[in-house]
């Protein structure tokens, strides 16, 4: 049995995802899973498509879907997209499908419209690209766009007192349903860190790899982290979404 292995959000960065495959040496008996945002940012949103479409007919994928997964897929699907969407790294994923085929384009469109919303697994690890606000779990959620966009899960874990016991009645109810939660969506630049960060039982696996961050791969057994060089460097002649 190989590892399993989670990775945060790519946002079109397939340089970042290569190298740090290979400083995790990532072999086809490991389970890889994905959570979300693999477009938008850098030059090669549909290269980053295209690696993971390959990726997933040779090993076990699990992909879940970020928002910005979901405004491409609208994309592709109508060929428009919001303005918000083009101007958060929207425009970059245009432009790298600029000489794809119809044809192409469809096959891309099917592999959006087959991703999860999220995942569980044996032992009860959830795994999510942004959150979820109801307290009975995502599969009781009113609003499915929360999967994509809720922060507030992640910020009830940062803002927590650490002291603060499970059993207690103050404890969030939300935080009990999972053993681990895996989530992307909001950079831990934003608190400070470069690498994945640990609040309560929640992993947050976003390490700005869109902006001036790195790309993480974390094994979820034994916490062992790998990180790409940070995007800028990989891509020094473009902007990401750095404004």
């Amino acid at each position: 049995m190989g590892r399993t292995l989670v990775i945060g959000d790519i946002h079109g960065g397939l340089k970042a995802l290569q190298q740090v495959f290979e400083r995790a040496e990532v072999t086809d008996d490991d389970q890889l899973i994905f959570l979300g945002d693999y477009v938008d940012g850098w030059s090669e949103s549909s290269g980053v498509i295209l690696f993971l479409i390959g990726l997933s007919k040779k090993q076990e994928c699990i992909l879940i879907k970020g928002n910005h997964d979901a405004w491409t897929e609208d994309w592709l699907l109508a060929g428009t997209g919001p303005d918000v969407w083009l101007f958060n790294g929207g425009q970059s994923t245009v432009e790298s499908y600029a000489d794809y085929s119809l044809q192409d384009k469809e096959i891309h469109l099917d592999f959006f419209q087959k991703m999860k919303n999220y995942h569980v697994d044996s032992q009860n690890r959830l795994f999510i690209h942004a959150g979820y606000s109801s307290m009975h779990g995502p599969e009781k959620e009113v609003y499915s766009s929360n999967y994509r966009w809720d922060r507030t899960l992640w910020e009830t874990a940062v803002a927590m007192d650490t002291k603060l016991a499970k059993n207690s009645e103050l404890y969030p109810k939300r935080l009990l349903l999972y053993h681990e939660i895996f989530i992307g969506h909001t950079p831990t630049l934003y608190i400070g860190s470069k690498a994945p960060v640990n609040k309560a039982n929640i992993w947050n696996m976003d390490t700005g790899a869109a902006f001036t961050g790195a790309l993480s791969v974390m094994d979820i057994d034994t916490k062992e982290c790998w990180q790409s060089d940070p995007l800028p460097l990989l891509y020094p002649h473009e902007k990401g979404r750095n404004v």
